[in-house]
Parts: structure tokens; C-alpha cells; sequence
């Protein structure tokens, strides 16, 4: 059975860090696109980052990109979002998503995605 699995979410001051982790099971994340997505309240959901092992690829929304860092451990088959210099917008549910096609172009639409974890909420407040 597939399933993502999101952790590390939590309350952070404005300035800390944190890593989330994206636990996967029924298939492995070296031979797949993982994205993780997240979706502020009030507002629509946004793809922030993405990762394809297999060709060392990683890639990151532009507003994020000096400070989300997206990697993958595959012994533990686990993606991880590690994020610095957080910021109150930076308030969110983060998903992780594994994505039917082999590329990540395009994955910030949210489309052509597979399976979908069921979210950790970071609060990032003072």
C-alpha cells in the first residue's frame, strides 16, 4: 500500500528552523519525483519544492529558494524539507506529494501528482 507520511511540523519562533520529514512506504522515493506543497490559511495551495534522487535533481520555487533545502535519505526512504530563517508567512500545512511523471517540471501546479500525504502544520510565531 502507498503512503506518504508528513512529520516535524510544529510551533517555531520567527528566525528558527525546522525539518520536516516525508515518510514513504509501497514504492521508493530514489525512483520517484517528490514535491512538497503547502497551503497557507486563507490561501491556495503552492508547490515549493522538488526532488528526483535518480538524477540528483533539485528544484525550488523562487520565493523559498535561500532557504528551503530538499533532500532525500534512501535507506530511510524518507524525503526531508529543511527549512531556515522562518518566517511568520512561512505558516502553513506542508504536504508531500509523489508525482506520476519522471521530471518535476511543472510540479508547482500541484497536477499529475499520485499520492499525497496527509500534512504537518508549522506555525511560525513569537
Amino acid at each position: 500500500q502507498v503512503q506518504l507520511v508528513e512529520s516535524g511540523g510544529g510551533l517555531v519562533q520567527p528566525g528558527g528552523s525546522l525539518r520536516l520529514a516525508c515518510a514513504a512506504s509501497g514504492f521508493t522515493v530514489e525512483h520517484s519525483v517528490i514535491a512538497w506543497f503547502r497551503q497557507a490559511p486563507g490561501k491556495d495551495s503552492e508547490g515549493v519544492a522538488c526532488i528526483y534522487r535518480r538524477y540528483n535533481g533539485a528544484y525550488y520555487v523562487d520565493a523559498v529558494a535561500d532557504r528551503f533545502n530538499i533532500s532525500s535519505d534512501t535507506a530511510k526512504n524518507t524525503v526531508y524539507l529543511q527549512i531556515h530563517s522562518l518566517k511568520p508567512e512561512d505558516t502553513a500545512v506542508y504536504y508531500c506529494a509523489s508525482r506520476k511523471s519522471p521530471f518535476c517540471a511543472g510540479y508547482h501546479s500541484g497536477g499529475d501528482m499520485a499520492y499525497w500525504g496527509s500534512g504537518t502544520l508549522v506555525t511560525v510565531s513569537s
